[in-house]
């Protein structure tokens, strides 16, 4: 899908922006972010759509297309980015921690020298999974430029029944971005397994989250992330059925934020 329909299509369901992704297989690839990202944010904003972040794969101010990126992303005032994820190995937790804290930090200030907030986003077997292990490099930097994209669906995966209350409320101070999914538990032939599904119908608690949220005073923008299958064997098809399943969920609003839409 081209930008430009991409903004009609996230307008006609109501949707008041676009979560860019500057990543391989993304809506810009970052060797091209120089050339395209000014492009791709230029047709979302003539529809009248906000572009109020960008999801990228930067872990390292090193990364050669970290300082394109992120001037780009201050020249056209988008005020968020996703970097990406630090792996643990499970060989030694707590120094691979610390060698990811160190890539992180690096790279939140090189986001604030260009004027761009970072938002961690919480992911199984990542750097962040629990949430209490992230928040312990973050608490150590700049709240303006250093905060939580906090993803409600990995939490309960990884948070059973009380822990991702309890890391709701630990980000709620310095919460970002708030990225909207479902799940559920399916028995596979192999055990247990999380599979996505659309909101409302998984095991996120939506009362008590959107319930949150607005005892927080969140003000940023959430990101509706459509992860689970939709039906479809031609192109047209499939993007036609994709448009409706986002528009049910952007039926179920998770709060009055800006809304925004990310494939």
């Amino acid at each position: 899908m081209n930008w430009l329909r991409l903004a009609q299509a996230a307008k006609s369901i109501g949707f008041g922006g676009i979560d860019l992704t500057v990543r391989q297989g993304g809506h810009v690839p970052p060797e091209r972010a120089a050339e395209d990202l000014p492009k791709a944010v230029a047709a979302i904003r003539e529809e009248g759509l906000d572009v109020p972040m960008i999801t990228t794969e930067i872990t390292s101010a090193d990364d050669p297309a970290a300082r394109t990126i992120l001037t780009i992303a201050a020249k056209h005032s988008i005020p968020f980015f996703k970097p990406g994820y630090y792996k643990y190995k499970m060989v030694n937790v707590r120094r691979e921690l610390e060698e990811a804290a160190g890539q992180f930090r690096g790279l939140v200030g090189l986001g604030k020298q260009y004027g761009v907030q970072a938002g961690h986003h919480n992911h199984e077997e990542y750097m962040g999974a629990p949430v209490w292990d992230v928040a312990s490099v973050i608490d150590t930097l700049d709240p303006k430029w250093a905060g939580f994209y906090f993803d409600p669906r990995h939490a309960v995966a990884e948070g059973g029944v009380g822990g991702w209350k309890i890391a709701t409320n630990l980000v709620m101070p310095r919460l970002k971005m708030v990225a909207a999914k479902d799940f559920r538990w399916e028995k596979a032939e192999t055990g247990w397994a999380a599979r996505n599904c659309p909101l409302g119908e998984g095991m996120v608690d939506w009362k008590y989250f959107v319930t949150a949220l607005a005892a927080g005073g969140f003000q940023g923008p959430i990101s509706l992330h459509l992860e689970y299958d939709v039906a479809g064997k031609t192109s047209p098809a499939k993007e036609e059925n994709i448009l409706a399943a986002l528009g049910r969920n952007d039926n179920k609003s998770v709060g009055e934020n800006s809304c925004a839409w990310r494939l």
